[in-house]
């Protein structure tokens, strides 16, 4: 690997002769692969390594081809580079109550999805990006995952402004140089700079800056990159520090895990994970707490639409404990949202563009409803509302290559599919073929046969 010639002098300095030589060495070597399992789904497979700092992290030995398969599809797992799991950590060291959370850069899902199985139980998640195909993929792995306290928003940091106090908990995974992902991307080992590090440090501050006040005093601020300089790491945190009054945190980490400490400051709580020590890319963390104390804003509820009593009592058959969920019509869908976050869920959708939110069951179409790919996918499903068909697998990938289907001998009207136990989606059985309700824009585009 050619690395620039600057960025090669700088971070020999920043590691030291001994760190930096088993770095170079690391980034000879293929970057490991791991996945993080999603438990309300399928359990782990236990002759896997499992990632240290993640309980349901498992190591694979090589790298198969996961859009063959469709529990990939079916959110039973991300694929997540391993050293980013460590936000579990300080979710199970800080977090012992519900909190109403933000990942603010969120994009592709990994952080969020991790979170929303993490969370203690009645907690709520908005996954914010404000790239818009990057906002898409947020939306579409944040409903494979499948919680119904979840929201997707597509926004700048600066368009929380009006949440003031909304948030307990905020992980800012600020855009950054890159350096800790060389091994994995050769784009950012190209358009890697120092004017480029100068300007990614500028801008981690504006985005903290500009957050600041929708944490609540009180609540937790996780920072984190994939870069290894001082200037977007410990100088950044430094800055939260003084410049915003925050505290930082230390989260306790036992010695065999290789994390390094701080290669700045002696003392200060800040976690590096580095290729050569630790198994997986790079990655710096650090925990900060707000100074003072008060409680998160509650917003009043607004106005909203309840779904009639007849479609109310159709859909909530569909879902496992309805009592819980409040039935709102948004347009001509039906949207299951947790009734302790109702109001917040409904008020972010007022001044916020929220892709996603909450469960949606159903479209009401011709007086009939369509049971939405959401409900598929969401582990508040009550599968045996409904007419199952257990697929092998190549006609579950026929069906996520959205090819047209045939189910001569099921019922008519709609079916559940499932592969190995776990829904994969719906179709609506007409007799002679099946219309197959697999979302356009997520279907498989190549054979996936031949992959």
């Amino acid at each position: 690997m050619e690395l620039n010639d600057k960025f090669v002098e700088r971070t020999r300095v920043l590691f030291g002769e001994e760190r930096y030589g088993r770095f170079v060495q690391a980034l000879e070597k293929e970057p490991v692969v791991s996945v993080r399992v999603n438990e309300r789904k399928m359990v782990p497979d236990p002759s896997l390594s499992v990632v240290p700092w993640a309980g349901s992290g498992r190591y694979l030995e090589s790298r198969p081809v996961f859009t063959a398969d469709p529990l990939f599809h079916a959110g039973c797992y991300y694929v997540q580079e391993a050293s980013s799991m460590f936000i579990e950590q300080v979710v199970r060291q800080y977090v012992d109550s519900p909190v109403r959370a933000l990942d603010l850069c969120a994009a592709p899902g990994g952080k969020s999805t991790h979170l929303l199985s993490l969370l203690p139980r009645g907690s709520m998640l908005v996954s914010n990006e404000p790239m818009p195909l990057r906002a898409q993929v947020l939306a579409e792995n944040v409903t494979k995952w499948g919680y119904a306290s979840s929201v997707v928003t597509k926004n700048e940091p600066a368009d929380f402004a009006p949440f003031r106090n909304f948030f307990d908990f905020v992980l800012v995974d600020a855009p950054c140089s890159g350096e800790g992902m060389f091994r994995k991307d050769s784009f950012a080992v190209e358009q890697w700079s120092v004017s480029n590090v100068e300007q990614c440090a500028k801008r981690q501050r504006d985005i903290v800056a500009d957050v600041w006040e929708s944490l609540r005093p009180g609540g937790l601020m996780v920072y984190s990159t994939c870069t290894f300089n001082r200037e977007e790491n410990e100088d950044c945190v430094e800055w939260i520090a003084s410049g915003l009054g925050a505290e930082i945190l230390e989260v306790k980490v036992p010695d065999e895990w290789n994390i390094t400490g701080s290669l700045t400051t002696e003392g200060l709580p800040v976690y590096r994970f580095i290729p050569g020590y630790t198994s997986g890319e790079g990655l710096f963390m650090a925990v900060l707490r707000k100074d003072g104390s008060t409680a998160v804003a509650q917003p009043r509820l607004p106005r909203f639409q309840q779904a009639p009593a007849k479609i109310k009592g159709e859909v909530a058959k569909w879902i496992a404990g309805p009592e819980r969920f409040d039935f709102v019509m948004q347009g001509d869908t039906v949207v299951a949202m947790p009734k302790e976050h109702t109001a917040a869920m409904l008020s972010l959708q007022q001044k916020l563009r929220v892709l996603h939110a909450a469960l949606p069951l159903a479209e009401v179409k011709n007086g009939k409803l369509l049971p939405s790919h959401a409900l598929a996918m969401s582990t508040e499903l009550d599968a045996s509302a409904f007419n199952t068909v257990e697929l092998e697998r190549e006609k579950a990938l026929a069906y996520l290559h959205r090819e047209a289907l045939l189910f001569a001998d099921a019922p008519i009207g709609h079916l559940l599919l499932m592969y190995k136990g776990t829904p994969v989606g719906f179709v609506k059985n007409i007799g002679n073929r099946a219309n197959n309700l697999y979302p356009a824009e997520w279907r498989i585009r190549k054979n996936p046969l031949e992959l």
